[in-house]
């Protein structure tokens, strides 16, 4: 993918927004010293871009009985079907996240259970059963001490 090149008030906003995606255009436009129809159109601008790809609500899943958390690492028979296999993980409501990585196995996914009986139950009777999936390797997340998104006042740093 190209680099889009966004100036200083861009950063700015995006960092607002980073912080607090529900912030009022009126009020980022008094942070960024701008219109608030300009930073309206500058948001809708990054968003036509590609660098907004959204913004959400984000749930803690511990408080709805959630309490484990797994990275699980799947070897496909042919990494050819990855759609086929991505559309299947896809499907699974525990899985939260899912990357192509490096090395013995082609996937990671993310996914949330209440206990361990629901983590192995997911994983035999809708992760394994998906066709072309060989193997898997499971590791638990006891804590996540962060979670963030790229620091946009880094790329004020490298110009």
């Amino acid at each position: 993918m190209t680099k889009i090149n966004i100036d200083k008030i861009d950063r700015k906003i995006l960092q607002l927004l980073l912080r607090n995606a529900r912030m009022p255009y009126l009020e980022i436009a008094r942070e960024c010293g701008i219109s608030g129809a300009a930073i309206h159109q500058r948001v809708k601008k990054l968003d036509e871009q590609g660098i907004i790809l959204g913004s959400r609500l984000e749930v803690n899943p511990r408080s709805l009985g959630y309490d484990v958390c797994a990275l699980v690492n799947i070897r496909m028979q042919n990494p050819s079907m990855d759609s086929t296999i991505v559309d299947a993980v896809k499907s699974i409501p525990e899985v939260v996240e899912c990357h192509f990585i490096t090395g013995q196995y082609n996937l990671q996914i993310k996914m949330y259970c209440t206990d361990n009986d629901h983590l192995m139950h997911t994983l035999s009777e809708s992760v394994l059963k998906i066709p072309g999936v060989v193997a898997t390797e499971t590791y638990i997340s006891l804590n996540e001490p962060f979670s963030r998104q790229l620091d946009v006042r880094h790329l004020m740093e490298l110009e």
